[in-house]
């Protein structure tokens, strides 16, 4: 594994590498010792899988405020994705900035999401799946979001937004009152 930073401090890239022969391919998607560096004292406690059907579908911005603030690993099993990442940390010198990668089988890689930060994505191929491993239990008491489309922020979506959730279109818009997401 090779793990790569972002211009997001906490946000990382991590690439495998597949061993491929004429059967087909093997690859490791998570271990514990390899990724210590982002993972910390963490551990992952659940593991959620996603479908969506439509390219162009975006879904999120999704985030847990503290004390259920929660890392994920997200990575592509089918399809292709853009996905990002959106620092919502209070004092962070990249608050209110994203970083997005594109993902699938292909390119082998995971994003690394850290507390505090926000995370959507946008299909660009039809029927993609997405696996994700989260350090904290999902609560919806502290669930939150920001809208995809937020001017505050200005994610650059590489396709019009289509098939938002009603919760994920009624997100409010973030304004100067905004904190940001404390420890």
């Amino acid at each position: 594994m090779n793990i790569r930073p972002t211009p997001l401090a906490g946000v990382a890239v991590v690439d495998t590498t597949p061993f491929a022969d004429h059967r087909g391919s093997f690859e490791r998607w998570f271990c514990e010792r390899e990724l210590a560096a982002v993972l910390g004292t963490r551990r992952i406690v659940q593991i959620n899988h996603s479908r969506t059907g439509a390219v162009a579908a975006v879904r999120g911005m999704h985030y847990q405020r503290p004390p259920h603030a929660e890392m994920k690993f997200v990575r592509c099993l089918r399809g292709r994705v853009w996905d990002v990442a959106l620092d919502l940390r209070r004092g962070s010198a990249t608050f209110l900035q994203w970083h997005a990668e594109e993902l699938s089988p292909e390119r082998a890689t995971m994003l690394v999401i850290p507390e505090g930060c926000a995370h959507g994505f946008q299909v660009l191929e039809a029927d993609s799946e997405l696996l994700y491993l989260h350090t904290a239990h999902y609560e919806q008491a502290a669930e939150g979001g920001v809208r995809h489309d937020d001017p505050a922020v200005g994610i650059s979506w590489p396709l019009e937004a289509a098939d938002l959730s009603e919760r994920d279109r009624n997100h409010p818009l973030l304004d100067d009152a905004f904190p940001g997401i404390g420890a």
